[in-house]
């Protein structure tokens, strides 16, 4: 960017504060991760007052993340193209007002389809906070921004489900989404008063159409048959068929963009070792992650018999820990680059997964918690150390598209690790359960239809009826949870190994230079 453009994309001084502007977009990821917590947590009441079926509910989860993670490139885009700070104002607001709306729903119906505007909205506003920390921060200080940015989100994380739970005992499952409302009025006031524009003031020419339409449908097919493996099978026509479109259709976007004057997303980015690497680094990381706290969840909740506040209280090791781990990423981040605060986050979680390896229905929360301590120090490292990756090793003008990559990726590792995981539990319980009811003593009559309920047993529940015998239906109840825990224990030896290979992966990272490939770029 040339002298002429950067003054003219500067306001007068004084208008814009980088503080003001991390305090803004700190608020606005808060929205997002607050939001996700506590929906998690009003769930059952959602269900029994909306009158939803499982799949009802399922989808006021999964059509937020499919419209988020299939629409954040063209947000990170829009921003780089438009303004960061117009879109992210209309993001916040966006994001408020579907709030609003989710909280209005008097069916499931109109709560997915709201939930579905929220992921559209949430899409416009997280790939620009990191854009707008990037066009406000000096580089020496950039890595501090992103560790407070983190610990932002972290805190929404940790605060959620406690939250939550207060709100929907004491409240309503309505007041989760009004609590947006506040929070939104507050960063799109800050954010139009104190924080600068910037945008890429080099691009020239029409916006790319038909690569937002490939990159979203490729996105939303490949997510979408992820999601359904788990009805119909990852071997099942349907999930090879949406995955093979999926895929086909991921191809013809990359030929796309190879060809275009004006790409989405230029494919030049990707020569930078450094930032592949990063994403990949989050996409394996939040695989793992999400994949394993999803289960964990279950694990509190259904074996343990905790409830969701006394689940949340019980992850705060993770969570709260996060709001400190990730500055101290930014720290280390700042002082070595990303390279060592990956390698060691990557190889904590590989450590914690195959330690949790070790847990068993009656393992006590004393031999729980500090897995729980080391995951949110690692998590905290590598989510900082990822993004310094990608989004310092694209040039600042990309910022928007770079954070839009990253957030993508965040996304799809949560997707995939909830549902191939789920996968990997559900396969591991089908091998356990029958070996297990006949070691408890389940009759074979039983055993058989117990056997026809693994999806259930995967989920940490046991399939007894209220006209079993007690001998009887302790047996299945033992049998059933232990076969959940061999499937848990499956699951983590995958994850530790995807984070050993990470750890790998990481060794190609290094410190960005604000250009991509050390070609420095002032604003």
């Amino acid at each position: 960017m040339n002298a002429t453009s950067a003054v003219a994309a500067r306001p007068a001084a004084g208008r814009d504060n980088p503080w003001l502007t991390l305090a803004a977009v700190a608020l606005g990821v808060m929205m997002v991760g607050l939001d996700g917590t506590v929906v998690g947590v009003a769930n059952p009441t959602i269900a029994a007052d909306l009158d939803a079926s499982l799949a009802g509910l399922q989808w006021v989860t999964n059509g937020y993340l499919l419209a988020l993670a299939v629409l954040l490139i063209v947000g990170g885009k829009l921003g780089d193209r438009f303004g960061r700070k117009k879109v992210f104002v209309i993001g916040i607001v966006g994001f408020a007002v579907t709030s609003l709306l989710c909280a209005l729903s008097t069916s499931i119906g109109m709560l997915v389809f709201a939930r579905v505007l929220q992921g559209v909205a949430g899409a416009l506003l997280m790939p620009n906070t990191l854009a707008l920390l990037r066009a406000a921060f000096p580089p020496a200080e950039l890595n501090r921004a992103v560790g407070i940015w983190g610990g932002s989100s972290a805190l929404a994380v940790a605060s959620g489900p406690i939250v939550g739970g207060l709100l929907v005992e004491h409240v309503s499952w309505e007041s989760i989404f009004l609590l947006n409302l506040p929070l939104g009025l507050i960063a799109a006031l800050v954010t139009m008063r104190w924080v600068r524009e910037s945008k890429d003031e080099t691009h020239v020419g029409s916006f790319d159409l038909p690569g937002v339409a490939l990159l979203s449908g490729g996105l939303f097919l490949l997510i979408w048959g992820v999601i359904k493996a788990q009805d119909h099978g990852w071997g099942s026509a349907y999930v090879i068929g949406f995955g093979a479109a999926g895929l086909l259709t991921l191809v013809l976007f990359v030929l796309r963009e190879a060809r275009a004057k004006e790409p989405l997303l230029p494919l030049d980015l990707f020569r930078n070792r450094s930032l592949s690497a990063g994403v990949v680094l989050v996409v394996t990381g939040f695989f793992a992650l999400f994949g394993i706290l999803f289960f964990i969840g279950l694990y509190l909740q259904n074996v343990h018999g905790y409830s969701p506040v006394e689940t949340g209280v019980r992850l705060l090791p993770l969570t709260a820990t996060f709001t400190v781990s990730a500055p101290l990423g930014g720290l280390l981040t700042e002082k070595f680059g990303p390279r060592v605060p990956l390698c060691l986050g990557m190889l904590i979680l590989a450590g914690c997964f195959l330690g949790l390896t070790g847990l068993e229905v009656d393992t006590g929360y004393g031999g729980q918690w500090p897995f729980y301590l080391l995951i949110g120090i690692a998590m905290g490292l590598v989510i900082v150390a990822s993004t310094e990756a990608i989004v310092g090793n694209a040039p600042v003008e990309r910022g928007g598209l770079a954070g839009g990559l990253q957030s993508t990726a965040n996304q799809l590792g949560g997707v995939l690790g909830t549902a191939v995981l789920g996968s990997v539990i559900v396969s591991g319980v089908g091998s356990a359960l029958a070996g297990n009811l006949a070691d408890a003593g389940v009759p074979a009559e039983t055993a058989g239809v117990i056997e026809g309920k693994t999806e259930l047993i995967a989920q940490g529940v046991a399939p007894i009826s209220p006209d079993m015998p007690a001998s009887l239906a302790q047996a299945v109840t033992d049998a059933s949870f232990q076969s959940f825990m061999e499937g848990l224990h499956t699951a983590m030896y995958v994850s530790a190994g995807l984070a050993f290979l990470s750890a790998l992966i990481a060794l190609l990272c290094s410190r960005g230079h604000g250009g991509g490939d050390g070609v420095a770029v002032h604003v």
